[in-house]
This record gives C-alpha cells, structure tokens and sequence, in this order.
C-alpha cells in the first residue's frame, strides 16, 4: 500500500502564497495520477488539481484556475501544490491522493486509492 504524507499548511493573509507538499512512502509512485481535494468545515471533499503520472497532463477545479499550480517530482516521490494570491474561502484541509491509473481520470472523482491525513491550511482576512 501507499502512505501519503502532506505538508506546508499553516495560517496566511489573504494575497498571500503557500506551497503544499504531498510525500510519498511507494516505490511506485511514479506509476500514478495524483489529485488534491480541500475540505473545508462542514462541506464536501471538493476537487483543487490533478496531474498525469509523467506531469505532462494537469487538471484544476473553477475556483483555483489561475492561482494554484500543481506540479511533480517523481526522483523525490513528490506532488507540490503551489497556492497564490490566497483568499479566506480557500481555508479547508488540503489533502492528497493517488488515483489507480497513469492518466488523470475524466471523473475527478472516480478511482482514488489511497489518501493522506492532510494539512490545514487558514488564510485570514
């Protein structure tokens, strides 16, 4: 199985900027897509940005295009998600997840596998 350790969370003023790191324990972590969802209190999961396995293919959700990049380095087992221009609406718990398959799936939210336990990330006013 596949451990997801994410990271870089913390609390932000609005306009400003984080960068979100999704760690991988796999050997094969190459092999997958990866997504990151946000969950802010009392709401559903929703779908942030997804990449390919060779980071050729990314995916963004309405809210985020424009001001999070998602990016991956498979040498280091990584999936970085850089967060700009940060608004208090995109306080949530950022996590991350791999997919089953190489490409990124046309249901965002069909076939994940294994998720992390997430990283908080608050932006103030």
């Amino acid at each position: 199985q596949v451990q997801l350790v994410e990271s870089g969370g913390g609390l932000v003023q609005a306009g400003g900027s984080l960068r979100l790191s999704c760690v991988a324990s796999g050997r094969t972590f190459s092999t997958y897509a990866v997504g990151w969802f946000r969950q802010a209190p009392g709401s559903q999961r929703k779908f942030v940005a997804a990449i390919s396995w060779n980071g050729d293919s990314t995916y963004y959700g309405d809210s985020v295009k424009g001001r999070f990049t998602i990016s991956r380095d498979n040498a280091e087992n990584t999936v970085y998600l850089q967060i700009n221009s940060l608004k208090p609406e995109d306080t949530a718990v950022y996590y991350c997840t791999t997919y089953s398959t190489r490409a990124v799936p046309p249901d965002l939210y069909y076939g994940m596998t294994y998720w992390g336990k997430g990283t908080l990330v608050t932006v103030s006013s």
